[in-house]
């Protein structure tokens, strides 16, 4: 147990880790003050390029999937990995470092959700890619697949535990995304530019 609730506390600072925020200054940029503001990977792919945006996106999601394969390396029982891979996402979403304000969780939730259920994120990124090419809204593509996971963590894990955990995960993803739904509402929305 105690190894359990360090690695939790782990995975929650490791999470915490603004990945695009030090890519973003080490280029000379706060990320803070341009574009949406946002420290995810969409906005540094968007202010300083596909180079910086990718390694953003792989910072963030490995901050999820290294946890969840600590925890299963460790044979920890399914609800401390479940909670490991919820407390890494929580540090970025509301990360110590920043005054609890993060990035909307995306890449990290895929990082967490690789760790616990490849098939269902083989699924979930087949939906994004689709929404994506279709309308063109990195945005509407993220809400649209954090909406699908949930099930698709039901249909193939078929575990409590992993389906709470993404219930969870997706709402949350779903919520720090409503100020794009207002922008997609009304028409403002960025579209993807590749």
């Amino acid at each position: 147990m105690t190894i359990a609730i360090a690695l939790i506390i782990g995975a929650y600072f490791l999470g915490s880790i603004p990945t695009g925020l030090l890519l973003a200054k080490a280029a000379g940029v706060d990320i803070r003050t341009t574009g949406s503001g946002n420290i995810g990977a969409t906005n540094v792919y968007r202010t300083l390029g596909r180079r910086v945006g990718i390694m953003t996106l792989i910072g963030d999601c490995l901050k999820g999937l290294v946890p969840v394969l600590i925890a299963r390396q460790l044979h920890l029982p399914e609800i401390w990995i479940a909670a490991t891979g919820l407390a890494a996402f929580i540090g970025h979403v509301y990360t110590v470092f920043l005054g609890f304000k993060g990035g909307k969780g995306v890449a990290t939730a895929l990082g967490v959700f690789i760790g616990i259920s490849p098939l269902s994120v083989a699924a979930a990124l087949l939906i994004f890619v689709a929404t994506l090419v279709k309308w063109r809204y990195v945005s509407l593509a993220s809400i649209t697949a954090a909406a699908a996971i949930p099930f698709l963590v039901a249909f193939i894990e078929k575990k409590e535990l992993l389906i709470t955990t993404s219930v969870i995960i997706a709402a949350l993803v779903i919520w720090k995304h409503r100020e794009n739904i207002r922008r997609l509402k009304n028409g403002s929305e960025s579209l993807f530019k590749k």
